[in-house]
């Protein structure tokens, strides 16, 4: 089977355009299926199933080009023609081809069917993006003539399509968007939260007229540069509520942050107008009361602390500065939580520049926060500058800021992670022979491929590192199984596999159940660094998960392992950087390779 085109001129005759190497046959839904191919007549261009592999190709049809143009592939090679496609449209809107999709790659009498966007631009094939799945079939995949809007058939098992079958219509933003936290009111509006307008994450709603489509209308609540939501890692979420006032009207309770701070706020729907409550929190998870009128906060209350007593510890408190550095990219900045050193019995000399301990925060797509950590207090109170990085790709900012990561893990953060190092060293505030790094979970994984991949570290803490991408993308559980794709190979990116290159000391924390990451990625580093000569130390915790908690129900344990590693983190530094004793009675651990 081939595709061929008219003849323009009387005399001529008809010209076959596909190459005698290929077929244009798709054995999507059948053997005898159509839909095999499409021209798009604003490009001159071909876009084909090829029979013996069920590829997708594209053609140029111009007519310098017919005979000569060669096909080339847009779709994966799975080694085998198990995967077709069929029923197609182009999107020139966003450079990519519409289709149907039937996968047999997990099984050939009940392939997985679904509809996929294909990149048009083949110099990266890529997986297709899976627009549209869940039913047992598809077809008519269409587009409007804007590109706008997205009509298609769908049905399922037992039925036959001439039996019973669903039309659906779906909108295609111009951008990304992550809607979040859906609410109806008691008017039938349905309230969001999503970053469509200024990329921030703020309330709309979405107002149903009647049941015509052509009705119905989504509008802002209130447009602000600030964070009314955060990254669903976790069920559940509340970051607003819906309340109703003595005049009827709605108000919102809501949370939000802005500028790395956390603020509680009413919303009034009808006046479009905000109020923020006076609370003295940085970070909010509190009860708040509010007036008859729900206007204003006339109480809180801190219904549970874990450190009821740490008011007496105030005045060695370092409190956080916001600092805006300069990153890699020309014209770009990234955030960050500096801590000066505070002890009001204590006093450096003016000549002195404090070591710096930089730690690189989790997720990746979490954010540091400025909130009392005595984690963090306990390093500043003994000498020691801190900074906790907010990375290009943290969230707490905007999508912009947090697409920074989106399959750059292991590059963005960290060149921002030594960007902020070495701003911190050229503003005077920290010694640049000192600088040492830590991290727990994705944070571990930035600080060991800093000391791997860059040479601006003397010295590095990972507790439970990830060094193995192949590996974590191999066992991580699916929500994640995409989150950390990236453009270079993972190879290229895993620390394991460049250990050579590390020529600092390094001290290694690692659970020994830990199943997300194995304790052999810890052991393989440990051993590496001692044969090479470099000081290293290996603390494993017996029983131990992430956070080494030996027993969910052993809080004593979880302490003790904590203050172990909080401790032997400051003893570690001191005696291999910062060259000075602690203040603390902490027995060291042995350090290999250092007398």
């Amino acid at each position: 089977m081939v595709v061929v085109r008219e003849p323009e001129r009387a005399g001529e005759g008809p010209v076959d355009i596909t190459p005698k190497e290929y077929a244009v046959r798709t054995m999507a839904q059948g053997s005898e299926s159509g839909g095999a191919f499409r021209v798009s007549a604003d490009t001159d261009t071909l876009v084909f199933s090829n029979y013996s592999d069920q590829r997708l190709y594209k053609q140029s049809l111009t007519s310098s080009t017919i005979g000569d143009s060669s096909p080339t592939p847009l779709t994966p090679d799975y080694g085998g023609p198990i995967v077709s496609y069929a029923d197609e449209v182009f999107d020139a809107r966003f450079n990519r081809y519409i289709t149907l999709r039937e996968d047999a790659r997990q099984s050939t009498t009940d392939p997985i069917t679904t509809i996929v966007a294909v990149e048009l631009d083949n110099t990266d094939i890529r997986e297709p993006e899976v627009l549209v799945g869940g039913s047992d079939f598809y077809a008519f995949p269409r587009l409007d003539r804007k590109g706008e809007r997205f009509a298609w058939i769908e049905w399922s098992h037992p039925d036959m399509p001439w039996d019973k079958a669903q039309l659906w219509v779906g909108y295609i933003s111009e951008i990304g968007e992550s809607p979040t936290e859906p609410k109806w009111s008691s008017k039938g509006e349905l309230f969001f939260i999503t970053d469509r307008q200024n990329a921030y994450w703020n309330l709309y709603k979405w107002i149903f007229f009647d049941e015509v489509e052509s009705n119905n209308e989504v509008i802002s609540v209130y447009s602000w540069d600030a964070e009314f939501s955060g990254p669903l890692w976790n069920f559940g979420m509340n970051s607003y509520e819906l309340i109703q006032s003595h005049e009827q009207n709605i108000l919102i309770a809501c949370s939000y942050r802005q500028n790395g701070r956390s603020y509680l706020g009413n919303l009034d729907d009808v006046q479009s107008s905000f109020s923020v409550l006076n609370i003295p929190f940085t970070d909010t998870d509190n009860i708040v009361t509010l007036d008859d009128h729900k206007s204003k906060a006339v109480a809180f209350k801190i219904i549970w602390s874990s450190s009821p007593d740490f008011l007496k510890y105030k005045s060695y408190f370092s409190l956080p500065k916001v600092i805006r550095f300069p990153t890699e990219v020309p014209g770009q900045t990234a955030f960050a939580y500096f801590y000066t050193p505070s002890n009001p019995d204590y006093q450096a000399t003016q000549e002195e520049k404090p070591p710096l301990l930089l730690q690189a925060h989790g997720g990746p797509t979490f954010e540091s926060c400025g909130i009392l950590n005595l984690s963090i207090q306990y390093w500043t109170s003994r000498g020691g500058a801190f900074v906790a990085v907010n990375y290009g790709g943290s969230s707490g900012y905007d999508r912009e800021y947090r697409e920074r990561l989106l399959r750059k893990w292991g590059i963005v953060d960290v060149n921002d992670c030594c960007s902020c190092a070495r701003y911190l060293v050229d503003s005077g505030k920290v010694d640049g022979k000192r600088l040492c790094i830590t991290g727990d979970s994705a944070g571990s994984y930035t600080t060991l491929a800093a000391l791997a991949f860059r040479d601006t570290f003397k010295a590095g803490a990972s507790l439970y590192g990830i060094a193995d991408l192949t590996m974590l993308r191999a066992e991580t559980q699916k929500f994640e199984s995409h989150y950390i794709d990236c453009e270079k190979g993972y190879f290229e990116r895993s620390p394991i596999n460049f250990i050579d290159r590390i020529s600092c000391p390094i001290i290694l924390f690692q659970g020994l159940e830990d199943k997300s990451v194995p304790p052999v990625q810890a052991r393989t580093i440990y051993h590496a660094l001692k044969d090479k000569g470099l000081p290293v130390a290996l603390v494993e915790y017996e029983g131990g998960t992430t956070w080494f908690l030996q027993s969910i129900f052993n809080v004593t344990l979880y302490a003790e392992n904590i203050k172990f590693t909080l401790e032997q983190q400051m003893v570690f530094f001191a005696r291999l950087v910062g060259h000075f004793k602690v203040a603390d009675d902490i027995t060291p651990i042995k350090v290999d390779n250092f007398n």
